[in-house]
Protein backbone atom coordinates (compact mmCIF):
# COMPACT_ATOMS: atom_id res chain seq x y z
CA UNK A 1 0.00 0.00 0.00
CA UNK A 2 0.78 3.62 0.05
CA UNK A 3 0.64 6.38 2.10
CA UNK A 4 0.76 9.89 1.86
CA UNK A 5 1.43 12.93 4.40
CA UNK A 6 2.32 16.04 4.41
CA UNK A 7 -0.72 18.38 2.88
CA UNK A 8 -1.96 20.90 4.52
CA UNK A 9 -2.40 24.87 4.08
CA UNK A 10 -0.39 27.18 2.86
CA UNK A 11 -0.57 30.39 1.95
CA UNK A 12 0.20 31.61 -1.50
CA UNK A 13 3.88 31.19 -2.69
CA UNK A 14 4.86 29.31 0.26
CA UNK A 15 6.03 25.91 0.44
CA UNK A 16 5.28 22.39 1.40
CA UNK A 17 6.97 18.34 1.32
CA UNK A 18 4.54 15.59 0.70
CA UNK A 19 5.87 12.22 1.40
CA UNK A 20 4.34 9.10 0.23
CA UNK A 21 5.35 5.71 1.85
CA UNK A 22 5.23 2.33 0.90
CA UNK A 23 4.81 -0.94 2.73
CA UNK A 24 4.35 -4.45 1.10
CA UNK A 25 5.99 -4.74 -2.33
CA UNK A 26 9.44 -3.72 -3.34
CA UNK A 27 9.47 -0.42 -3.77
CA UNK A 28 12.93 0.38 -5.83
CA UNK A 29 10.89 -1.60 -8.77
CA UNK A 30 8.11 0.95 -8.88
CA UNK A 31 8.25 3.95 -10.83
CA UNK A 32 6.49 6.53 -8.67
CA UNK A 33 3.64 9.11 -9.90
CA UNK A 34 2.55 12.23 -7.85
CA UNK A 35 -1.12 13.14 -9.84
CA UNK A 36 -3.30 15.55 -8.22
CA UNK A 37 -6.97 16.56 -8.75
CA UNK A 38 -8.66 19.61 -8.08
CA UNK A 39 -12.21 19.84 -7.43
CA UNK A 40 -14.96 18.82 -10.57
CA UNK A 41 -11.08 18.35 -12.36
CA UNK A 42 -9.58 15.77 -14.24
CA UNK A 43 -6.38 13.84 -12.61
CA UNK A 44 -3.24 14.92 -13.82
CA UNK A 45 0.04 13.99 -13.41
CA UNK A 46 2.62 16.15 -11.73
CA UNK A 47 5.40 14.31 -11.23
CA UNK A 48 7.24 11.10 -11.94
CA UNK A 49 10.01 9.47 -10.59
CA UNK A 50 11.30 6.25 -12.56
CA UNK A 51 12.86 3.07 -11.12
CA UNK A 52 16.30 4.12 -12.59
CA UNK A 53 15.40 7.84 -10.74
CA UNK A 54 15.06 9.87 -14.09
CA UNK A 55 12.48 12.02 -13.42
CA UNK A 56 9.91 13.96 -14.77
CA UNK A 57 7.61 16.98 -14.65
CA UNK A 58 3.90 18.11 -15.86
CA UNK A 59 5.28 21.88 -18.10
CA UNK A 60 3.24 23.51 -15.10
CA UNK A 61 4.85 22.71 -12.29
CA UNK A 62 8.37 22.51 -13.61
CA UNK A 63 11.33 24.56 -11.69
CA UNK A 64 8.63 24.63 -8.57
CA UNK A 65 8.22 20.99 -7.71
CA UNK A 66 10.99 18.49 -7.33
CA UNK A 67 10.29 14.54 -7.13
CA UNK A 68 13.08 12.13 -5.24
CA UNK A 69 12.64 8.91 -3.69
CA UNK A 70 14.88 7.01 -0.25
CA UNK A 71 14.62 3.65 -1.50
CA UNK A 72 16.22 2.42 1.81
CA UNK A 73 13.06 4.47 3.18
CA UNK A 74 10.60 3.27 0.70
CA UNK A 75 9.61 6.57 0.02
CA UNK A 76 8.62 9.41 -2.25
CA UNK A 77 8.63 13.14 -2.00
CA UNK A 78 7.62 15.95 -3.74
CA UNK A 79 8.50 19.20 -3.04
CA UNK A 80 6.23 22.03 -3.86
CA UNK A 81 7.72 25.73 -3.73
CA UNK A 82 5.72 28.74 -5.18
CA UNK A 83 2.34 27.48 -4.28
CA UNK A 84 -0.54 29.33 -5.91
CA UNK A 85 -3.29 30.26 -7.14
CA UNK A 86 -5.63 29.70 -4.19
CA UNK A 87 -6.71 26.49 -4.67
CA UNK A 88 -7.56 23.30 -2.80
CA UNK A 89 -6.09 19.94 -4.78
CA UNK A 90 -5.80 16.50 -3.60
CA UNK A 91 -2.30 14.61 -4.30
CA UNK A 92 -2.14 11.20 -5.12
CA UNK A 93 0.82 8.77 -5.19
CA UNK A 94 0.90 6.22 -7.61
CA UNK A 95 3.37 2.96 -7.79
CA UNK A 96 3.83 1.30 -11.65
CA UNK A 97 6.26 -1.37 -11.64
CA UNK A 98 9.02 -0.77 -13.75
CA UNK A 99 7.75 1.86 -15.95
CA UNK A 100 10.18 4.32 -17.98
CA UNK A 101 6.69 6.91 -17.47
CA UNK A 102 3.58 7.67 -14.77
CA UNK A 103 0.87 6.58 -16.76
CA UNK A 104 -2.34 6.65 -14.46
CA UNK A 105 -3.98 3.63 -15.81
CA UNK A 106 -0.99 1.58 -15.44
CA UNK A 107 -0.78 2.27 -11.72
CA UNK A 108 -1.21 -0.71 -9.41
CA UNK A 109 -0.96 0.68 -5.57
CA UNK A 110 -2.82 4.16 -5.04
CA UNK A 111 -1.87 6.12 -2.32
CA UNK A 112 -5.95 7.22 -0.60
CA UNK A 113 -4.69 11.26 -1.09
CA UNK A 114 -3.24 14.18 0.67
CA UNK A 115 -4.85 17.08 0.64
CA UNK A 116 -3.36 20.35 -0.20
CA UNK A 117 -5.47 24.11 0.12
CA UNK A 118 -3.41 27.40 -1.14
CA UNK A 119 -5.02 30.07 0.75
CA UNK A 120 -4.56 33.56 2.46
Amino acid sequence: QLVESGGGLVQPGGSLRLACTASGFDFAEYSIGWFRQGLGKRREEVACITHETTSYYAASVKGRYTISRDNAKSTAYLQMNSLGPMVTSVYYCGAIILATACVDTSVAYWGKGAPVTVSS
